[in-house]
């Protein structure tokens, strides 16, 4: 993938909705737009998604599928922080998804217990992207929605969840320390050496 690795560790929700095109330092990225990229994302994802995802071929239409649910996640995450009525194509385009690969509570014997296993049916995208619907939904109808932040970098737009009130970044290594360094620079790019001024036009070097 081209620019920044995607931003991994937050809820799965908010992990999807972090691989959108953003610019920070660059060109806009979008990390899930070909199948090669949907792959990488995976692999980073790989401990908390099914594991019939792992190491599987991806098609252009697997990765369609998750950016559509991506796009209606977007919409219907974006209204419910604002306390708004998530559209309705967004809400439908959630279930939906679901819809096309259910999760099964799948039954086996396993020595001396039954364990259940969640299992999908059809295509890779189709159960990833129902997958991550169900992780959505999940998000817009817990309480902590409303503690989800922006990042306060002026050119980063990625979400995150914080564990404590005063954090201002997505990252401290992605957004955090450039935005301080960029404030130093700020504050000291018209400062010279003390009792030193350039010479003026017209001046003898």
């Amino acid at each position: 993938m081209n620019g920044l690795e995607p931003l991994t560790g937050e809820p799965l929700a908010l992990d999807l909705l972090n691989t959108l095109p953003y610019a920070a330092q660059g060109p806009p990225v979008d990390h899930l737009a070909d199948a090669a990229g949907l792959r990488a994302w995976l692999d980073l994802e790989a401990e908390r998604l099914p594991a019939d995802t792992a190491a599987r071929e991806v098609s252009p239409d697997d990765a369609a599928a998750v950016r559509a649910v991506r796009t209606h996640a977007a919409l219907a995450v974006a209204a419910a922080r604002r306390g708004e009525r998530p559209p309705a194509s967004a809400l439908r385009g959630l279930n939906e998804a679901q819809l096309a690969a259910p999760a099964v509570r799948y039954a086996q014997w396993q020595g001396d217990a039954v364990v259940a296993t969640v299992r999908r049916t059809g295509p890779l995208g189709v159960r990833v992207a129902a997958a991550l619907a169900e992780e959505v939904v999940g998000l817009l109808v817990d309480p902590e929605l409303g503690k989800v932040r922006e990042c306060e970098a002026d050119d980063c737009t990625l979400l995150f969840l914080p564990a404590h009130p005063r954090r201002r970044w997505c990252s401290a290594a992605r957004c955090g320390n450039r935005a301080r360094v960029a404030r130093y620079y700020r504050r000291h790019k018209d400062d010279g050496p003390q009792g030193h001024r350039p010479d003026g036009p017209g001046q003898d070097a």
